[in-house]
């Protein structure tokens, strides 16, 4: 896919929509390849913005401890975790380009302005060539407009909300995790098979753009079975205490309530929903059932026994036995103790695909890193065969269908994969949900 670059005068008619207050970063001039925060010196800069308070705190820690392993292995420290196994070779643990990296951090508080705030101070005072991070889908599509109008490349976290590789896609982001259409045409199979064709549904949907995204994607396969919807009600994201919420489910004529939420949110509404007895409950001549759609290993530990039998899916799990995911687990645990979340996978991925795009570039500048990445086939990462399409710079890969494990042999053992979602099953044309990448934008004159 060929893109005109932008140029100075065209990131001035738009900066606009960044608000008052947005300065323009710092652009280096070399002549026709100047490029913003080309780095001059000894090493390069990456910027890790992720939540380090707010409703998404302990993913954002994970993701951090991801990035600053990704550093070592980059740099030529530790073990190289999954630079061993990854399909290119591009990366020799020298560094990138000839240059060490360093990076800078920034906490998005699990908040659209606060992240955009911290990604704006690492680009313009830090001097980041790149950010990356993230656990909300709001967040990721904030800051990769911002980046976008800056003039950096975007390696999005964790972000499942269709909108970011759909509607609100820029050419200057990429996003390596999968997305909702992927998560309800894996999971419906699996929930046919188990609960049948006719069930009533009732979701709680966290109120911002991937809970929406979440429950569109769920309803449109779920429907598509048979099942019908009795409700689809928003909860403020952070809301703690999910009573008020759970209470009209009992009486609603449901017998499945999908939790569209996400960390300790999902937590909290799962664990008051199970108080509540509706596991325990019969309806419609049915067992009550409990769906969480987008599971992480986080969660579902923090929900403990909530957890049993109940479907959802995942990203990635530190018990796949492939050669990248047993070298990682392997690397996160020997420096952390524990094994790695999906949302530290994805974040180490993210920092490991960007600095190999630089390497094969022989460059930072973000166009040409982007047509490194456009069209990128790669193996050994963890999630088997993987692409980057070129047409929407959304990663496509085998999706896992996980439950919570009946019988768990440790505190971190508690999701089992139970279907490993072909490709073929869950891949889109990139048409179908919208908007348009645009320009490469490089921040020059």
């Amino acid at each position: 896919m060929t893109r005109r670059t932008i140029t100075r005068r065209d990131l001035l008619k738009t900066s606009a929509v960044l608000g008052a207050g947005f300065a323009a970063p710092m652009i280096f001039t070399r002549g026709a390849m100047a490029y913003t925060n080309e780095p001059k010196g000894a090493t390069v800069t990456f910027g890790f913005n992720v939540p380090q308070t707010g409703a998404y705190a302990d993913e954002g820690a994970d993701e951090l401890r991801a990035y600053q392993l990704a550093v070592k292995h980059i740099n030529g420290e530790g073990d190289g975790g999954m630079l061993a196994t990854f399909s290119s070779k591009a990366l020799k643990g020298n560094g990138v380009n000839g240059k060490k990296v360093a990076y800078v951090t920034g906490d998005t508080q699990t908040k659209s302005d606060a992240a955009r705030a911290s990604a704006k101070r690492m680009i313009e005072k830090d001097g980041a060539v790149m950010i990356t991070g993230g656990s909300s889908s709001g967040v990721a599509i904030a800051v990769q407009g911002l980046c976008q109008e800056a003039g950096v490349i975007f390696m999005a976290g964790l972000t499942h909300s269709n909108d970011t590789t759909g509607k609100d896609k820029r050419a200057n982001g990429f996003r390596h995790f999968f997305n909702t259409e992927m998560s309800g045409a894996a999971l419906a199979p699996v929930l046919k098979n188990a609960f049948g064709t006719d069930r009533v549904a009732y979701h709680l949907t966290a109120d911002y753009t991937w809970g929406w995204s979440q429950e569109g994607s769920i309803k449109k396969y779920t429907e598509q079975l048979g099942w019908k919807t009795a409700a689809a009600v928003r909860t403020p994201l952070g809301a703690g205490d999910f009573s008020q919420y759970i209470t009209p489910v009992l009486n609603s004529g449901a017998d499945v309530l999908v939790l569209n939420h996400y960390g300790k949110d999902m937590v909290n509404s799962l664990t008051q929903a199970v108080q509540f007895g509706l596991r325990d409950k019969q309806v419609n001549g049915k067992d009550f059932a409990i769906v969480v759609p987008l599971y992480s290993r986080l969660m579902a530990q923090g929900a403990g026994e909530n957890v049993k039998g109940i479907f959802g899916s995942t990203n990635w799990h530190w018990s796949l036995q492939d050669e990248g995911s047993k070298a990682f687990v392997k690397s996160f645990g020997k420096e952390y103790g524990f094994p790695p979340s999906q949302a530290a996978h994805t974040c180490y991925c993210q920092a490991i695909l960007y600095a190999d795009a630089c390497q094969r570039a022989g460059t930072f500048m973000p166009s040409e890193v982007g047509k490194a990445l456009e069209g990128f086939k790669f193996d050994g990462l963890g999630n088997g065969p993987t692409e980057y399409r070129a047409a929407d710079h959304q990663c496509f890969k085998d999706v896992l269908v996980v439950k919570g494990k009946e019988k768990p042999t440790s505190k971190f053992d508690v999701l089992e994969v139970v279907e490993v979602t072909p490709r073929s099953q869950v891949e889109y044309p990139a048409e179908m949900l919208g908007g348009e990448l645009g320009p490469f934008n490089n921040g020059t004159a």
